[in-house]
């Protein structure tokens, strides 16, 4: 275990603790590289990096070292999707066969583009597995699910589309823009915003891409939720995470130019603390930095309004949805307002703004981290020590 790091970066005094919550996560937590970054009203008050971006310790946590962020890319894809609605060129509540054709099959003509940002599409998965060595292909999960019909009636439940979500919505913005994801977000929105963070990793990138330390898997007669998802390799739950039956969460596959090259939109998304800091730093001030608007406040509040409470029907236990972000909720709240909105990742990497005291914040680690109540532990000591600056 790492038990003493050097910190490196800026933090404004008055959010000192933070950077020593940050360090104390290196002792206490068993970290071994990651970024955090915080700012409040467009000032960027902590932008903060230390350890190391591989698991033997011997390849230093650069300033623009980045790393994989698994499902905090999703926030990346709504924010993409929501942008098209402010320019007129995507209807939420329009029917996905509108834009996508061939999506009308086995009766789903009717589903609105609202289901599938609102995980109610009934579809995170496909009814059968992908042939091996497809997870990185689009066309083949794209037209599964287009074929496919939905697990549950659209629109009376919700249940995390984990790996599906990045398809759905990500072929729904190729037919409206001609672009993936990754092309529109990178010319729409990170290139203008200067945010490093890519969906789809060009090779030139992987120098200082970290590479990631997977955590055990849990048992299975173990009360972790993963356990229980991935407990039957026949249920719903178990293909909403396995797509293909040669996935599997190591880092055979996490660190592998094959991964880090495709776009998979709701998993496989590259950046560091700072990338996502700054773009939920937008966000958090009605959408507007450095003379650029990600997005108008009009579209924020559609987005963060409560699609969908209770419990999910894929993850087992409460979720509250927006349209693409996750929602404070009630039962863990981490905002004093609630009304924090954003996505956080698989293994401990998250992305959130709250506009009540308009502060974007974004953390990234290559260390894993699966527990047994899903909050990672390394997480309510950084946010408490962040409201309490404010």
């Amino acid at each position: 275990m790492t038990t003493a790091i050097e910190v490196h970066g800026t933090c404004e005094p008055r959010f000192s603790r933070v950077r020593d919550v940050f360090a104390d996560n290196f002792s206490k937590h068993g970290e071994v590289g990651a970024s955090l970054a915080v700012m409040v009203d467009g000032d960027m008050v902590v932008d903060i990096w230390g350890g190391y971006a591989d698991a033997a310790q011997t390849r230093p946590w650069e300033r623009d070292t980045i790393v994989n962020t698994f499902s905090t890319t999703k926030g990346i894809v709504a924010t993409c999707a929501h942008r098209l609605v402010d320019q007129g060129k995507l209807d939420i509540d329009a029917p996905v066969a509108q834009y996508w054709p061939e999506f009308a099959q086995a009766g789903k003509g009717e589903i609105p583009v609202r289901y599938l940002l609102s995980h109610q599409a009934g579809l995170p998965a496909p009814r059968n597995f992908l042939p091996p060595g497809m997870a990185y292909v689009w066309e083949p999960l794209r037209d599964a699910l287009a074929e496919a019909e939905p697990w549950w009636e659209p629109g009376t439940r919700h249940g995390y589309h984990a790996i599906t979500f990045g398809h759905l919505v990500g072929e729904v913005i190729r037919r409206v823009t001609g672009m993936t994801v990754g092309q529109y977000f990178r010319k729409e929105i990170a290139e203008p915003l200067g945010v490093d963070f890519h969906i789809g990793l060009a090779p030139e990138h992987d120098a200082r891409a970290a590479d990631m330390i997977p955590a055990p898997l849990p048992t299975l007669d173990s009360s972790n939720p993963l356990a229980q998802v991935l407990s039957d390799p026949n249920s719903m739950n178990f293909r909403a995470f396995m797509i293909t039956m040669d996935t599997t969460l190591d880092s055979t596959f996490m660190n592998t130019r094959e991964w880090r090259a495709a776009e998979i939109p709701a998993a496989n998304g590259h950046g560091n603390g700072r990338s996502l800091a700054r773009l939920y730093g937008a966000l958090a001030r009605s959408g507007e930095l450095d003379g650029f608007r990600v997005l108008s406040e009009e579209a924020i509040g559609a987005a963060t309004e409560e699609q969908a409470y209770g419990e999910d029907a894929i993850l087992m236990m409460p979720t509250r949805m927006g349209l693409g972000y996750m929602l404070d909720l009630p039962e863990m709240q981490i905002s004093p307002s609630g009304r924090l909105f954003g996505h956080a990742g698989l293994g401990g990497s998250f992305g959130y703004a709250d506009p009540e005291t308009r502060m974007g914040i974004g953390y990234t680690m290559n260390k894993m981290i699966f527990s047994e109540d899903i909050v990672d532990p390394r997480w309510p000591a950084m946010f408490e020590a962040a409201y309490e600056a404010l």
